[in-house]
Formats: structure tokens, C-alpha cells, sequence
């Protein structure tokens, strides 16, 4: 029996620069996935409107609102889990680093090669729907709990001591399952920048510093004295607390 043709990737490009959005989208759609554009804000919420998207390719310097607004918009609505891609200029370090901090995945720096944008796609795609397989638990688990939280691995939602959901990003939920499935144990900031976002560090890539940061702040976790996540100097991180793996009902 033939199986069923594997449903296309839905990608959304909003790029102010119309040569950019087309040849972009024109190469995405010769490599099998399907591609929506938008030249701005009002634009890409007439298309996330019209059906789901797989992936927001979001450029950072757009006239009026600009890509970081438009990220932090995303990130706080109904599209919060929705993987985004930032497209900054080379100088654009400040706004690149806001730009992770705020919630995107991942970044490309312009200039660059449609085929480098293809293969960064589908490594912030894979990442967004599962854990890399050599992280992958023996056993499914419902519902992981430390401390004073439970994260839900079914839902992807992070519950405090009451119940109360708190929102995390693609980006912050996958380095929280990497901690809670290595507590006591070290990672170097090479080895989760590669297992979150699929890429090597460089010798100035600060995006696991404030990726851990992040989730700092939702853990209500004091970087001075961190009950989760302590600072290795020179090492990494170490995710300090005991995890427990129990029923979602338990």
C-alpha cells in the first residue's frame, strides 16, 4: 500500500524587501516546502490568521514595527510556540542578542545563501518538535517535577507550586528538558547550544548565556544564588536539583 504524501512544511517570510521575500520563497517551494510571505506586520497576521504555520522567518529591520516587536508579540499570543528564525545584519549584535533574548529560536546573518537558510530551517524545525535522539528519555514521561515546579512534557507547559501555567519559548523548553533529563550532571556551553539550536558556538556566541538567563527568570531562579541552574566558571552549567518523574495526575 502507497503511503500518504508527508503534509509540506508551511515556512512565513516577512521581509520588507520584496526581491528578498520572493527569491527566498521561490527556493523553499523547489525544495518541497510550502512558503508564505509578508512585508510587514499587519501582513503576517493576515497569514498566520488564514491557516497554521510551521516556521516564522522574521526580519529584524522592518519599517514601522520592527522584527523585535513583532517577536515579543509572538511570543506573548496565540502563536508562542511557533519556531522563529531572526534575519539580522552582521552589525546588528545588540538587536541580534534582544532579539534571543525576547524569544526567537535562532538567527541567520545577512548576507547569506538561501541553501545555509534551508539547513537552518529544518535544524530549528527538528529541534522544535523533539528532543535530539541521543537525549531521548528510555520512558515517556507525563509530568517531571522539581522544586517547586512541574513541567509537562505532553502540553510542553511549565506549572508553578499553584498550578499556574508559565509560558516558554521553543528555545527555553528544550533547554529545560535537557537539564531535567541530566540533572547533577555538566554541560558546556558547546554541547547545549548543539543540542538546542543544532549549531557550534563561536568564539563570541553568547546565545546559551541568555538562553539560560531566560529561564532564570521564569524559574524565579536567583543568578547570584541559583536554587536550578548553577555557573560552572570555565565548565558550564549544572542543573542542581532532584528531578521526579511522575504520572501527569500524580
Amino acid at each position: 500500500m502507497t503511503q500518504a504524501t508527508e503534509k509540506a512544511d508551511h515556512i512565513l517570510i516577512v521581509d520588507d524587501d520584496r526581491e528578498i521575500r520572493e527569491l527566498l520563497a521561490s527556493y523553499l517551494r523547489k525544495n518541497g516546502i510550502q512558503a508564505s510571505t509578508a512585508a510587514n506586520g499587519r501582513q503576517m497576521r493576515a497569514v498566520l490568521e488564514e491557516g497554521p504555520v510551521d516556521l516564522i522567518v522574521l526580519d529584524l529591520m522592518l519599517p514601522g514595527e520592527d522584527g523585535l516587536v513583532l517577536c515579543r508579540e509572538l511570543r506573548g499570543g496565540k502563536w508562542r510556540a511557533t519556531p522563529i528564525l531572526m534575519l539580522t545584519a552582521l552589525n546588528e549584535e545588540t538587536e541580534r542578542i534582544i532579539g534571543l533574548e525576547m524569544g526567537a529560536d535562532d538567527y541567520v546573518s545577512k548576507p547569506f545563501s538561501s541553501r545555509e537558510l534551508l539547513a537552518r530551517i529544518r535544524s530549528v524545525l527538528r529541534r522544535a518538535r523533539a528532543l535530539p535522539p541521543n537525549l531521548q528519555p528510555t520512558e515517556v514521561v507525563e509530568m517531571l517535577h522539581f522544586g517547586d515546579w512541574r513541567l509537562d512534557t505532553t502540553a510542553r507547559h511549565l506549572l508553578d507550586a499553584n498550578g499556574t501555567m508559565v509560558a516558554l519559548s521553543g528555545a527555553e523548553y528544550r533547554l529545560l528538558r535537557v537539564f531535567l533529563d541530566h540533572p547533577q550532571r555538566v554541560l558546556t556551553r558547546d554541547q547545549l547550544l548543539n543540542l538546542t539550536q543544532g549549531r557550534d558556538a563561536d568564539q563570541f556566541d553568547r546565545s546559551i548565556d541568555l538562553l539560560v538567563s531566560r529561564l532564570r527568570q521564569r524559574l524565579l531562579d536567583d543568578a547570584r544564588e541559583p536554587r536550578y541552574i548553577k555557573t560552572l566558571r570555565s565548565e558550564g552549567y549544572i542543573f542542581s536539583s532532584a528531578v521526579e518523574n511522575r504520572e501527569s495526575g500524580g
